[in-house]
């Protein structure tokens, strides 16, 4: 068990982020879920009421970061991690995307978790082994094809991010870590790839992995994990 530490979990309500509140969920942890609509989703039923908590949160709207860590630390009164899963994806290339799709993705990929860091700062802190864990892609490692540079750009951004994090909270026991997996058989990989989702990483398997990185102590850091379903040459 976790001792009763909790956890923000953004894009919670489908896909890698409600595989990882279920996961946390079993092992005790308290979860406070940021979504557009503020509810509890479907899968949420069985699970403990009070080891569960759902706060209005768009990672396109600044300052809704602020209300929402706000209402977790009325629930619950602390907050030892956060998941900063909620992304999304342009499906176009540098030039073929428009500024405000540029825009776009910066936004929820890289400006949106980075102010939820900021947000929930200071209680991160204050527990003295504050986790942050930021969903980046391989896509955040190596621009594979033309149509997948947009989405690259903000996911390299990401990965900067993370290690960016890591260096500023280090000396409060505040450790980033970015995960970086490849195709992932959610909603968006499925509208990507042709692969059969079977033969992709699940997120089941993904969210194992963020527990694991949760619960690692201080002095055994990790500052990125890079996730494949396929053969690559360094991945």
């Amino acid at each position: 068990m976790n001792g009763g530490r909790v956890v923000l979990i953004s894009g919670g309500r489908r896909g890698i982020g409600a595989a990882t509140a279920r996961a946390l969920l079993a092992q005790g942890w308290q979860v406070s879920l940021g979504l557009r609509d503020g509810a509890l989703p479907d899968w949420a039923e069985g699970f403990p009421a009070d080891r569960l908590h759902a706060a209005a949160y768009d990672a396109q709207e600044p300052g809704s970061e602020v209300a929402w860590v706000t209402a977790a630390l009325d629930r619950f009164g602390r907050i030892d991690a956060l998941v900063a899963s909620a992304g999304i994806s342009a499906g176009k290339g540098v030039l073929a995307a428009s500024d405000a799709e540029i825009r776009d993705l910066m936004e929820v990929n890289v400006l949106a978790p980075r102010r939820l860091a900021k947000a929930a700062w200071d209680a991160l802190g204050d527990c003295g082994r504050g986790r942050i864990v930021l969903l980046g892609s391989l896509s955040g490692k190596r621009v594979k094809s033309a149509a997948s540079g947009s989405y690259a750009l903000s996911k390299f951004a990401v990965v900067a991010l993370g290690h960016a994090l890591r260096q500023e909270g280090f000396s409060r026991g505040i450790r980033a870590t970015v995960v970086c997996p490849g195709f992932v058989a959610t909603d968006m990989a499925r509208s990507l790839s042709q692969m059969d989702p079977e033969q992709m990483t699940q997120p089941a398997d993904i969210a194992r992995m963020i527990a694991l990185l949760l619960d690692l102590p201080n002095e055994a850091v990790v500052a990125e994990l890079a996730v494949n379903c396929t053969l690559e040459p360094s991945f």
